[in-house]
């Protein structure tokens, strides 16, 4: 029997925001402090959500990023001062399983240097 490689405690992390442009920058941001190897935008999507004592619809872009658990405190630290929102979304979900070259890419990318 043979073993197979360990897979690297990764996670893909969520947050949405108000405009394109801050979903942008929030992507860039993280990815260029090397605390997420990548980042993918998409929206608009519509969220609706309670705030404040109401129901709100508003119109969002959602960025998704890959970490490890190791990076994620920093990516959290990074996320929470540059986001425009008072209570943003941030949410990581552990990676289950995933090709053996890009989880070690992953790995290499959000090595701080």
């Amino acid at each position: 029997m043979t073993s197979s490689p360990a897979v690297p405690a990764v996670l893909a992390v969520t947050t949405t925001t108000d405009s394109r442009e801050a979903a942008l920058a929030l992507a860039r941001g993280a990815v260029e402090a090397r605390l997420a190897a990548c980042a993918q935008v998409t929206g608009p999507v519509t969220s609706v959500y309670h705030w404040q004592g109401a129901v709100e619809t508003a119109e969002e872009w959602r960025v998704d990023l890959k970490t490890t658990t190791a990076r994620y405190p920093a990516l959290e630290a990074h996320l929470l001062a540059a986001h425009g929102y008072d209570v943003p979304e941030l949410l990581a979900v552990p990676v289950a399983a995933g090709s053996a070259a890009y989880l070690e890419w992953l790995e290499n990318e959000v090595r701080p240097v």
